[in-house]
């Protein structure tokens, strides 16, 4: 009669207990799917994220790209080039001229004793003038010099389009032989090419050019 009532009070029990237990499995692998799910929507985001970042910067450089100086970057360096040597002619060219003023002007001059059948004054002038064109002239190397030991880092690039620049207007520039007076020739070493716009106005009147020099006027 014991064992009876005992294993009546024991079967709710272990229901309930084995019921427990099922919820217990049922919410931890809830719980899982729930991570997962979460982990998998995190992944998708990020991998949205990244497909509209590549997207906003474009396509990856490749090697070729890298080592290659686009030509309106180089055009703008070549520009700066040419206002580096500006910069340092004027000065250069400033100092040489003072310098031969206060040597030349420190010197005794005796009208009575002129310099190669010249009167000293004449002599001494010309020599300043000369002291300014050296400085004229030396100006530009000093200032291409200071040019090239800023941009060192990149100068193989530069030199790679240099050549590729000179092939360029050697290609495309007109036959110095049919210049005249009222058709001179524009621009003969792209020197004023400082941008995109001007190379192709240096096109237009390399050809406009050849209308004045090879067509009959009317």
């Amino acid at each position: 009669m014991s064992n009876v009532f005992l294993s009546s009070c024991y079967r709710p029990v272990a229901r309930s207990c084995f019921n427990s237990s099922r919820l217990r499995t049922g919410f931890a692998s809830n719980s899982r799917a729930i991570r997962q799910k979460s982990s998998s929507a995190k992944a998708a985001a990020n991998t949205v994220k990244q497909t509209e970042k590549a997207l906003k910067n474009g396509p990856a450089p490749s090697k070729v790209d890298q080592e290659t100086l686009p030509w309106a970057q180089y055009l703008t360096i070549r520009k700066n080039k040419r206002r580096w040597e500006t910069a340092v002619t004027i000065p250069m060219t400033a100092l040489g001229f003072a310098g031969g003023v206060l040597y030349f002007g420190s010197q005794e001059m005796d009208p009575t004793k002129p310099i190669f059948n010249i009167d000293p004054m004449v002599v001494y002038a010309v020599a300043t003038l000369g002291c300014a064109g050296f400085g004229y002239l030396v100006g530009p190397v000093i200032g291409s010099y200071c040019w090239r030991l800023a941009h060192r880092r990149t100068m193989k690039l530069i030199e790679a389009r240099d050549r590729r620049f000179h092939e360029h207007i050697v290609k495309n520039r007109v036959d110095p032989t049919s210049q005249s007076a009222t058709n001179p020739v524009p621009d003969f070493y792209g020197e004023k090419i400082g941008s995109l716009n001007d190379y192709r106005q240096w096109l237009r009147d390399q050809a406009k050019y050849k209308r004045k020099a090879y067509l009959p006027e009317d």
